[in-house]
């Protein structure tokens, strides 16, 4: 059962709580989505609730960028709220608004 609303936008820069990681989301899950076998890859005592919004993420940190998908209670907004280095948000968004990102022209 979907407990809430999403929090967070499509466009929108976020950070992950734990991780040094940060992104932009590009999907909205309501509720968990992924496979079995990638929930039972994360330790038992910091698995996240399948009840909430799961967000799809073009994800970078000082190494790497990647896709990244995220429980909701594991995001915090992104307060420096810089654009996010991706290679592949170009592909799907408009230019960087200052604190988020609008869906390309192509998309809407």
């Amino acid at each position: 059962m979907l407990t809430s609303q999403a929090k967070y936008a499509i466009g929108q820069v976020v950070r992950h709580r734990n991780h040094p990681f940060r992104g932009v989301i590009f999907d909205v899950d309501p509720v968990f989505a992924s496979t079995e076998e990638w929930y039972a890859a994360i330790p038992e005592a910091r698995r996240p609730r399948k009840d909430q919004p799961f967000y799809h993420l073009l994800a970078e940190n000082e190494r790497d960028y990647y896709v990244a998908y995220v429980s909701e209670q594991n995001l915090v907004r992104d307060e420096a709220a810089g654009p996010v280095g991706h290679p592949d948000v170009a592909d799907l968004f408009g230019p960087f608004d200052g604190r988020s990102y609008r869906l390309g022209s192509a998309l809407n």
